[in-house]
């Protein structure tokens, strides 16, 4: 028995010398950059030899950052095992790394599982800012994302609505709390799976055998999200010790074996000239491969559908939740917000996207969520060279994260940044889409959220048609004040419980 634990010995102490040998040579590396003539890195907090910074992050690293901000500014540096990461907490700062150097700060950082299936190599949202780069990103704005393509599926967003109304009221009629969070995801995901595929590929009944795809992404998302010893430390990518990487290999195989299931019966049918054509990203992506073979691989297919539903659905069904969330801890701005609604709807009617713009409070409440609860409260960049932000040296291939949730909640940028105020945005003309730096839940610059135009429709129609349809209440026991309000970090920030409420059918004017 002591003989058998030599070989764990030895592997142990040969991990901390290389980790103390990488170490050293990193710290005199980082020692020269203020005699450089460039400047010298952003302050930080002190760190553990080795690990540097890693293990104050916790589990919730946007909140752990924007505590060391307080003291360190709004650009600091950390060590991050053999990283060196630049945490950005200000509008100005933001402004001068996501615009004013955008070209160096195009590349992404990226977790060791999106490695599975070299999805980092073919990945829209991980590659680098390059030729293929712009090649994809056109190929999904003309054919998915474009303002033709975005009014040409505006039945199926509304399809989707009337199937979430129709599924709440069963709900309603049996005085049952339904799960917001699922229901609204699965919303979302139907409206991405059948631009892509004319298919829904999601149920809220968990005996469908459509269930465990849907459970696949929201898996795959959460392991995406989370980092591991591969990311710190590059030489022990190889050992997979958290097990991501082959977990996230197993989700990936999943969907790719559903998507190759699609492509091949899509084929099939083209070639045997039966049925009509479909209209859909998938029969454009056909289109384009048949054209020119080179440009466009059923491989590329696979991980261009990955992309758009990981960012598609979960960003969208958590701004949902959360709006829902902070509504009920507010009943006063749910009242509000249900009286604009019926008032521009009328009596009897149906909300449609013609609607929203009329709705000034609820587009106001759908920024607040965003400025309260960002779906990615980190913006993940890399610096592709050496780089000067606000006086301050900034290395070549450092980690550079803009942290919107602490710019968000920033009483320097915000009066009263706590408290759930719709009305801020009634009173101050901000845009999300990337130019107010206040306000970035999308990102910005060239590698801002390309699904911007269809989140900011679907959206604030599918709340607006909630809010319409049914009066809400928590369940029994809960009050607003003690609602749980933790979040769960991943690729995107949700909701640590979720939040399940019982709709209440709206009074007539009759009643």
């Amino acid at each position: 028995m002591e003989l058998s634990i030599i070989p764990a010995v030895v592997t142990v102490l040969f991990f901390l010398v290389t980790l103390f040998f990488f170490s050293t040579a990193r710290n005199r590396r980082n020692s020269s950059y203020g005699g450089n003539g460039q400047g010298s890195l952003p302050p930080g907090p002190p760190g553990l030899p080795l690990v540097g910074n890693i293990f104050q992050l916790g589990f919730n690293p946007h909140r752990s950052l924007a505590v060391f901000s307080k003291t360190y500014g709004p650009i600091m540096s950390l060590k991050l095992g053999r990283s060196t990461a630049v945490v950005i907490s200000s509008p100005e700062a933001a402004k001068e790394a996501l615009k004013t150097h955008d070209h160096v700060m195009s590349a992404r950082t990226f977790n060791d599982p999106i490695r599975a299936f070299d999805h980092h190599k073919h990945s829209v949202v991980w590659i680098p800012a390059s030729a293929r780069w712009r090649f994809l990103k056109k190929i999904i704005v003309q054919n998915l994302l474009s303002p033709q393509n975005l009014d040409g599926i505006q039945s199926i967003r509304i399809r989707k609505v009337e199937e979430l109304l129709s599924l709440v009221n069963t709900f309603c009629e049996r005085g049952e709390a339904i799960d917001m969070a699922r229901a609204s995801f699965i919303t979302s995901f139907n409206i991405i799976s059948n631009a892509l595929f004319s298919v829904d590929l999601a149920t809220y009944n968990s005996n469908s055998s459509s269930f465990e795809f849907h459970e696949t992404v929201v898996h795959l998302m959460e392991i995406c999200g989370k980092p591991n010893a591969g990311d710190f430390f590059r030489f022990l990518r190889f050992l997979d010790l958290q097990g991501s990487r082959k977990e996230s290999t197993l989700c990936i195989e999943k969907l790719f074996r559903v998507f190759q299931e699609f492509i091949d019966d899509r084929v099939a049918k083209r070639l045997s000239q039966t049925g009509a054509s479909s209209n859909d990203m998938l029969d454009a992506l056909l289109d384009i491969k048949q054209q020119n073979q080179e440009e466009i691989t059923i491989n590329d297919m696979k991980h261009l559908f990955l992309d758009l539903f990981v960012a598609g659905t979960d960003t969208n069904s958590s701004t949902m939740e959360w709006a829902m969330t902070e509504l009920l801890r507010n009943p006063e701005k749910m009242v509000r917000a249900q009286s604009e609604i019926r008032q521009v709807i009328g009596e009897n009617g149906v909300v449609q996207e013609s609607d929203i713009s009329k709705l000034s409070y609820l587009l106001a409440i759908v920024k607040e969520t965003l400025r309260l609860h960002p779906p990615a409260p980190l913006i993940p960049r890399k610096s592709e060279s050496d780089v000067q932000i606000f006086g301050f040296f900034v290395p070549k291939n450092s980690q550079v994260l803009v942290n919107v949730w602490a710019m968000g909640r920033d009483s320097n940028v915000w009066e009263n940044p706590m408290k759930f105020e719709p009305e801020r945005f009634l009173l101050r003309e901000i845009d999300v889409r990337g130019k107010d730096f206040e306000l970035l839940p999308f990102g910005s610059g060239r590698r801002m959220c390309p699904g911007i135009s269809m989140s900011l429709k679907t959206t604030p129609m599918v709340l607006a048609s909630l809010l319409y349809s049914f009066d809400w209440k928590l369940q029994d026991g809960i009050v607003p004040g003690n609602m749980d309000m933790s979040e769960v970090f991943g690729l995107t920030l949700h909701k640590a419980k979720p939040l399940c409420i019982v709709p209440i059918k709206k009074p007539t004017s009759s009643s």
